[in-house]
C-alpha cells in the first residue's frame, strides 16, 4: 500500500504563490509517475498537472499552463505543485495521486489518492 499525504494548501491573495507537496510512502516514489487533480465547489475533479516517475516528461491542464509547475524530489519521497499567479478560480481541494502508469495518473485512475489539501484564493 502507498500513502499519500499533501500538505501546503492555504488561503493566498489573487496573484500569490503556494507550494504544495505530497509525500508518499510505503513503496519507493521513484517507480510512480504522480499527479495532481483539483476539485472546485461543486465541480468534479479536474486534472492539473502530472510528472513521469522519472521527472522527464510533465503535462498541464491548459488551465494552469504557465502559471504552475510540477516536479519531484524522488530522493525524497515528494512531489510538488509550485503554483504562481493564483486565481481564484484555482480554489479548490488539491489531490495528489500516484501510479506505476503515467496514463493512469493523468486520467484521474491511479491506484492512489491523497486525502486533499485545501486552496483558497481570494480576490
Amino acid at each position: 500500500q502507498v500513502q499519500l499525504v499533501e500538505s501546503g494548501g492555504g488561503l493566498v491573495q489573487a496573484g500569490g504563490s503556494l507550494r504544495l507537496s505530497c509525500v508518499a510512502s510505503g513503496r519507493p516514489s521513484s517507480n510512480y509517475a504522480m499527479g495532481w487533480f483539483r476539485q472546485a465547489p461543486g465541480k468534479g475533479r479536474e486534472f492539473v498537472a502530472a510528472v513521469s516517475s522519472l521527472g522527464i516528461s510533465t503535462y498541464y491542464a491548459d488551465s494552469v499552463k504557465g502559471r504552475f509547475a510540477i516536479s519531484r524530489d524522488n530522493a525524497k519521497n515528494t512531489v510538488y505543485l509550485q503554483m504562481n499567479s493564483l486565481k481564484p478560480e484555482d480554489t479548490a481541494v488539491y489531490y495528489c495521486n500516484a501510479d506505476p502508469s503515467l496514463d493512469r495518473t493523468r486520467s484521474g485512475v491511479p491506484d492512489y489518492w491523497g486525502q486533499g489539501t485545501q486552496v483558497t484564493v481570494s480576490s
